[in-house]
């Protein structure tokens, strides 16, 4: 299961995904966040998301390769920042090998609750800029 809502006003994608994921249902979560992104980008403003993966497990070879290419998507499309709520370590060491093969692992931190990863995410662009 997925879900892909739009914050315009803090120009944020929140996403989340549980469950096991197979490689279809991914590719449509993959449209509908990159669309998202693509929407939010126009702007010209720092597009954000959140990425709820506490109830992700791992998924299938081929599911992770859509993610891979949904997120080198997403960053063409104007995303500068994520921030990702895991919940397994074994879930989280797949993200940080689709992470890097996509290069999302340049703008992405990973938190453990979603206070901190809002907060984060929120703050001034300046201070994400440096961060």
């Amino acid at each position: 299961m997925f879900q892909v809502k739009v914050d315009q006003s803090n120009t944020l994608v929140e996403v989340t995904l549980e469950g096991t994921i197979r490689a279809d249902e991914m590719q449509q979560f993959v449209e509908q966040a990159v669309s998202a992104v693509t929407s939010l980008a126009e702007g010209g403003q720092i597009v954000r998301a959140l990425a709820d993966l506490r109830q992700l497990r791992t998924t299938s070879p081929e599911a992770a390769e859509v993610l891979r290419q949904g997120q080198e998507a997403a960053m063409k499309a104007g995303m500068r920042r994520i921030a990702e709520i895991v919940g397994s370590e074994l879930t989280a060491l797949q993200l940080n090998r689709i992470a890097r093969g996509s290069g999302m692992d340049r703008i992405l931190r990973r938190f453990h609750g979603e206070e901190e990863a809002r907060a984060w995410l929120l703050a001034s662009d300046d201070a994400l800029d440096a961060a």
